[in-house]
């Protein structure tokens, strides 16, 4: 039996941060306009990595669990993910500077980016014939490595904070997209183009596409904030 399990994860996702978006002391949704400017900045450059990929077969979607609307080759729920995960994401964000005052990681956020950052400029190098592995490494390792040796931001360490904290929620939604809890995989992906490492289901390039995906929208959401 098919449903729409796809797109009921994403409201599950959206349904925590929308309905505490309105929290007097955090007032996330005061943001809407920078944070609708990077999510469409952002979304713009994954959407077309993803057109890409999905044509060509590095991953792909499970039509069971689909409402079955389709846009330039995508379902109309992946194009909702990258404004639903990024809203969830980046409240997480947010939420922890303001409720945690002091920047913990302060000392350690531009030396994380350049050694994260060269770390996967070479394993992209060693990969150059897995797609998925080699463009994901290189896009997030680039945009790593100019962060950590040009822009040298105050915020890189508030990132590594919120990056690891949204990695629990990330590791369930992930989890049950690429079939940890379902019996299939809404989410599958070709072997061929990753390393074949997969924390339970989910690829280990995930981890890192969703540090791109968290960290663009942030440096897009910091840069209009300061205008």
């Amino acid at each position: 039996m098919s449903t729409p399990a796809y797109l009921y994860i994403l409201l599950a996702s959206l349904s925590i941060p929308l309905l505490r978006s309105f929290e007097p002391r955090v007032f996330y949704i005061s943001r809407w306009k920078p944070l609708l400017i990077s999510f469409s900045l952002t979304a713009l450059f994954f959407i077309t990595w993803d057109i890409i990929f999905t044509k060509n077969g590095v991953w792909g979607f499970n039509p069971r669990y689909l409402v079955g609307i389709n846009i330039i080759n995508l379902p109309i729920e992946e194009w909702l993910f990258f404004f639903i995960i990024p809203y969830s994401s980046v409240f997480i964000y947010v939420c922890l500077n303001h409720f945690i005052r002091k920047d913990y990681l302060k000392d350690f956020g531009v030396p994380l980016a350049r050694f994260v950052g060269l770390a996967l400029l070479v394993i992209a190098l060693l990969n150059p014939g897995r797609a998925y592995t080699f463009w994901n490494f290189l896009f997030t390792g680039l945009f790593l490595s100019y962060h950590g040796f040009i822009l040298k931001n105050h915020y890189l360490g508030r990132f590594w904070v919120a990056y690891l904290v949204h990695l629990i929620p990330f590791l369930i939604v992930n989890g049950i997209l690429t079939g940890s809890y379902v019996d299939e995989p809404i989410v599958w992906y070709n072997n061929a183009e990753n390393l074949g490492i997969r924390i339970g289901t989910i690829p280990v390039e995930d981890t890192v596409y969703a540090m791109l995906l968290l960290m663009m929208n942030i440096t897009f959401l910091e840069r209009f904030s300061s205008k």
